[in-house]
């Protein structure tokens, strides 16, 4: 399937380059995109939560399966070498601006002295997905 055809089941869908776009995802309750797409030259399309859905989980949530993902093999023609950086790095702080801004906002209730119990929770996952947006950029980080 094509990624024009793809992103038609999306929501807020924005182009952010040539074959790349991020939006909402919807597999969890998304309010700004957190979800980057990206198609390859072969026609494979790249899918990316970084809220942390897997790309299973993605697809099926709009009807499709992982093989809608790829283009229809041709006699002869190999398999594509894997990416070394998939996403780009304009995609994934997008993707995780609405993140940053909860670590602020946790971290100034936190430090006023403000109860820690839901904040604490929200801050760990914020930061949980932080990490994770690094490992889909190819980013390397001490945990």
């Amino acid at each position: 399937m094509s990624a024009e055809k793809l992103l038609e089941r999306f929501k807020k869908v924005r182009c952010t380059g040539r074959g790349r776009w991020v939006a909402c995802c919807p597999a969890h309750d998304d309010h700004s995109p957190s979800l980057a797409l990206r198609e390859l030259d072969d026609g494979r399309v790249l899918v990316h939560c970084f809220a942390g859905c897997s790309a299973h989980e993605v697809v099926s949530a709009v009807g499709l399966d992982l093989g809608d993902l790829f283009p229809p093999r041709k006699i002869g023609f190999g398999n594509g070498k894997p990416e070394r950086r998939p996403f780009h790095a304009a995609d994934i702080l997008r993707c995780i601006a609405t993140e940053a801004l909860v670590v602020a906002m946790a971290a100034t209730r936190l430090q006023a002295g403000a109860p820690a119990g839901n904040d604490r929770k929200r801050l760990l996952l914020a930061v949980q997905r932080i990490y994770q947006a690094m490992d889909a950029g190819g980013i390397s980080h001490v945990k």
